[in-house]
């Protein structure tokens, strides 16, 4: 009697952790299998992608028996992972190379109307930041793991004008004059 009373209880927990208001976008769900002696162990590992929308985001990975409790976890990774990135109205602030392992993406900012120009794990990314002006391409690998983590790490060595400006000992008015 009393577990069917906590299941109800768990739903909840669970819709309330859902309505975080975060941008959460499933990018690979990949299928693992390692041979023992007893036959193959099947599990999954998913890719995701976690943004607010206004300019944090990060990415989680995740390996389970099950997909929904893979996504889960790569869900709770990327929440962790989250870092706040530098935005220029709806673009990116200048043009930044992100790489990761043999993959590299050029992201660079465009005009407002432009949309996002950009493919498959990339969009994604963009997309859960926020910025919706941007121009990329992507060069060297095409696997998905390692296009994510270059666009991050790309998206994180982002610097304001105001951060350059300080750096410099100058005011942002001098820097652009």
């Amino acid at each position: 009697m009393e577990e069917k009373k906590e299941r109800p209880a768990r739903r909840e927990q669970r819709r309330r952790q859902e309505d975080d208001g975060l941008i959460k976008k499933l990018i690979q769900v990949n299928r693992v299998t390692k041979t023992v002696k007893g036959g193959r162990n099947m599990r999954f590992a998913a890719l995701v992608v976690v943004g607010d929308g206004k300019g944090s985001v990060g990415y989680g990975m995740g390996k389970s028996k099950e997909v929904p409790e893979a996504i889960e976890k790569a869900n709770a990774q990327a929440k962790k992972n989250m870092q706040r990135v530098a935005l220029s109205g709806t673009t990116i602030p200048h043009t930044v190379l992100g790489v990761f392992g043999r993959g590299s993406v050029l992201m660079m900012p465009a005009e407002e109307g432009t949309g996002v120009i950009a493919g498959g794990p990339v969009r994604a990314v963009m997309e859960a930041a926020g910025v919706k002006d941007v121009r990329t391409k992507s060069h060297g690998t095409s696997n998905p793991i390692n296009c994510v983590k270059a666009a991050v790490y790309g998206l994180f060595d982002l610097k304001s004008p105001e951060e350059i400006a300080a750096a410099r000992g100058k005011s942002v008015d001098e820097l652009k004059g």
